[in-house]
């Protein structure tokens, strides 16, 4: 069985052959322990590829983000990066300060203008891995770039007639987006925004209801509508609107689990919903050992792996994770159920 056939089933309830895996290896990773990643991919191959990005270099770029300076992105956005192949941090002031500058602030369009979706349909091909297109349709972290975090909670509070001009300009543009990148080869399309703290949603599962919800589900309208799946992460707390996410046609989530009552999410969500990932990366992947991974592995597939599909085993590789807890975690999913 081939990874995209093995996780289509696993997105379908088929009962794939065994349970699909996808690792993460972050920029720093990837630049310091490059070889690791490869021994773990070596002997676990993921079922999941990436696509290549079709994006141009936008006219506004400056720097490299994952070299060490500043650098600014297509949003306009600064970035402070203090280590070789880490992501930067957020820096200077929001770009909109006050209303004033909304309607003057122009959209990033020469990221898609200049797009080779050519090149995104050739990586698709010379894999028979299921293939995954990355997104930049992030609104609530992209409107968080444009006010900074602090002034959007009180925009959203207020809800001046400003902030929904905001979100319209910015919904058309994420729109076109996911549009373009829904006619290409890919078998499924991820879109990543963070809505949960430890212990809580960031913002009340009414407002987000209300203001973001909408716009989700007019992108996964879109990535269905052209025969793709939808993967979506968020990190946090997100159980209020687990429901929801399923019901505007979210297929694969990538939540930490760990944040959560596992098997209350398993009681519930069981067979409507792809779990696709995670293990715990704040305490078990960095501090835990042995026993201990493959223990949280099994609690996972207690509350969510029936055998029908349903589960993708995905890891995050760190540099603050040992080789061998990575390891540990796909030879657990790999135990007899």
């Amino acid at each position: 069985m081939t990874g995209r056939e093995r996780v289509r089933r696993a997105l379908r309830f088929e009962r794939p052959d065994r349970v699909p895996r996808d690792l993460w290896a972050s920029p720093e990773i990837l630049a310091l322990r490059k070889t690791d990643v490869e021994r773990v991919l070596e002997l676990f191959p993921s079922d999941i590829a990436y696509a290549d990005s079709p994006y141009a270099e936008s006219e506004r770029l400056r720097g490299k983000p994952t070299t060490i300076g500043v650098c600014t992105d297509h949003w306009q956005k600064v970035w402070t990066t203090r280590q070789s192949g880490a992501n930067g941090e957020r820096g200077k002031p929001p770009l909109i300060v006050d209303w004033s500058g909304l309607e003057s602030y122009p959209m990033p369009w020469d990221l898609l203008e200049g797009a080779d979706w050519g090149r995104v349909n050739r990586s698709c091909a010379a894999t028979d891995r299921f293939v995954l297109g990355v997104s930049e349709t992030r609104p609530f972290e992209v409107m968080q770039f444009l006010r900074g975090t602090t002034q959007l909670f009180l925009d959203l509070v207020y809800q001046p007639e400003e902030l929904f001009h905001l979100r319209d300009r910015l919904h058309a543009f994420m729109l076109r987006h996911i549009t373009l990148w829904a006619r290409t080869d890919v078998d499924g399309i991820v879109l990543f925004d963070d809505w949960g703290s430890q212990h809580a949603m960031l913002i009340s599962p009414k407002l987000w209801r209300a203001f973001f919800k909408p716009m989700y589900r007019d992108y996964f309208q879109a990535i269905h509508s052209a025969g793709k799946y939808v993967f979506f992460h968020s990190d946090g707390y997100i159980r209020p609107i687990l429901d929801d996410l399923v019901e505007i046609g979210v297929d694969a989530l990538n939540s930490q689990l760990f944040c959560m009552d596992i098997e209350e999410v398993g009681r519930t969500f069981r067979g409507r919903l792809t779990f696709w990932g995670e293990i715990d990366r704040q305490i078990i992947l960095p501090l835990a050992r042995g026993e201990w991974v493959r223990e949280a592995v099994r609690r996972v597939r207690r509350a969510l792996d029936d055998g029908r599909g349903g589960v993708i085993a995905q890891c995050e590789f760190c540099p603050d994770v040992p080789k061998e807890n990575v390891m540990a975690i796909f030879e657990a999913w790999q135990e007899p159920r």
